[in-house]
């Protein structure tokens, strides 16, 4: 299926993945954002990906949505209280080959303290070395969550119908991992 040599511990490089969320605002435009890593890796066996795993920490008082006020905002109470929860963390439980260069990685996701599974597809994007001689993997995927879900709930009517905020969350992903030596 892949290379063996590609089986091993990884480093998710932060300065070249990407972890976001996408939501809508006022029904009309989606907002963008991301969070920066505190920690991130990944066992990768490519003979058995089932035995592949990966762990993630996010910065959630970090978020980035290119607005100051809005991002203010987002770290309070409201929404991810981050005072209190000051990580996102996610860690697979399992890990499932589903075709081609697709995958899905199962397992746990906390925001605000509560958790709940998610399945996450992903796809294989590729390999390189890149300019220092180390082995590169990339991956992208997402998920569509409801924020409820991790009771971050607060929303506001809109004059003429509907809400300020989407329910419904998609969750991005696009991750380049650094061979462990």
């Amino acid at each position: 299926m892949y290379p063996s040599e590609l089986s091993g511990s990884y480093t998710i490089d932060p300065a070249h993945s990407r972890f976001g969320f996408v939501a809508r605002h006022a029904m009309v435009t989606k907002v963008r954002g991301s969070f920066p890593v505190v920690e991130a890796a990944a066992r990768l066996d490519t003979t058995d990906p089932s035995a592949s795993t990966v762990r993630v920490r996010l910065d959630a008082a970090g978020v980035d949505t290119g607005n100051p006020q809005r991002d203010g905002h987002l770290r309070t109470g409201d929404f991810l209280d981050a005072a209190a929860h000051p990580h996102i963390t996610f860690t697979s439980t399992a890990v499932k080959h589903v075709g081609d260069a697709r995958f899905e990685v199962t397992g746990p996701l906390t925001i605000r303290g509560v958790t709940r599974e998610i399945t996450v597809p992903i796809e294989f994007a590729g390999t390189a070395v890149d300019a220092q001689g180390l082995t590169r993997v990339g991956f992208e995927g997402g998920t569509v969550i409801n924020r409820k879900d991790w009771g971050v709930s607060f929303n506001a009517v809109l004059e003429g119908g509907g809400v300020m905020i989407s329910e419904r969350i998609t969750l991005e992903f696009d991750l380049s991992a650094v061979k462990n030596p």
